[in-house]
C-alpha cells in the first residue's frame, strides 16, 4: 500500500539531495516519479531544484501539476521539494492520490521557521502522514540540530521578520536548540558581518 510521507529535517540537512536521489532511483530502475515543489521557491530558477551539494534537477511545479496523469498511474511516486510552503488545502489534495490511486507521495521539507513555528503546509503534513521521519544533522557544537536560525548579517540570528524570506547558506543556519534559543551561530559567524564573511 501507498503511503504519504514527510521528510522534514533542518537547514543543511541534504533534504533536497535526498530528494534527487530518490527521483534518480526510480529513473535507474525504470520507474517514473513526478519532481514537483511550490512556485514560491524561486531561488534556483522557476522549475529547478537544486541541492548545496550541487545535485539539482528539472521540477514541476506543484500548482502545474496533471492529476489526471498521477491517477492513471503514469507516475510511479510524486516527490514534494519544499513542502513546508505547501497551503494546508494543497496537502489535504496529497491524501486521495495515496489512498484512492495508490502512488506513494513523498515530501520533504523545514518542519519549523526561523521563529521555532510550524509552517502551516508543515503542520498539516505531520497530521496526515502516515510515515515521519527525520533527516538529521549537526550543529556547529556537533549536537543534533533542530531548529532553523535566520542570519541577521551582523553575526548574530533573529527571530523577527516575516515567517518566508528565501535563502540558503547565505541567510540561514540549522542549530541546536540551546544555540538557537542563545541566538549564538557558531564561532566562524559570530559577530562577523556578511561583508566579513567573504
Amino acid at each position: 500500500m501507498a503511503k504519504l510521507y514527510f521528510r522534514y529535517g533542518a537547514m543543511g540537512s541534504s533534504k533536497t539531495a535526498n530528494a534527487i536521489m530518490v527521483w534518480y532511483n526510480y529513473k535507474e530502475r525504470g520507474k517514473k516519479a513526478l519532481l514537483a515543489k511550490p512556485a514560491i521557491d524561486t531561488r534556483e530558477g522557476t522549475r529547478i531544484v537544486w541541492s548545496r551539494s550541487g545535485l539539482k534537477a528539472e521540477c514541476t511545479l506543484f500548482h502545474e501539476i496533471d492529476w489526471d496523469s498521477i491517477k492513471r498511474h503514469e507516475y510511479d511516486c510524486l516527490i514534494v521539494d519544499e513542502a513546508q510552503f505547501l497551503s494546508p488545502e494543497e496537502v489535504e489534495m496529497l491524501c486521495p492520490i495515496v489512498d484512492q490511486y495508490n502512488v506513494p507521495v513523498i515530501c520533504y521539507g523545514l518542519r519549523t521557521d526561523f521563529q521555532g513555528n510550524f509552517f502551516p503546509g508543515s503542520a498539516k503534513l505531520l497530521a496526515r502522514a502516515d510515515t515521519i521521519e527525520e533527516i538529521k544533522t549537526i550543529c556547529w557544537c556537533g549536537r543534533k540540530a533542530t531548529n532553523n536560525a535566520r542570519l541577521d548579517g551582523k553575526g548574530g540570528i533573529t527571530k523577527i521578520g516575516d515567517q518566508v524570506l528565501l535563502g540558503a547558506n547565505d541567510k540561514y543556519i540549522g542549530l541546536c536548540r540551546k544555540h538557537w534559543m542563545e541566538g549564538d551561530p557558531g564561532p566562524e559567524l559570530r559577530g562577523k558581518a556578511i561583508s566579513d564573511q567573504d
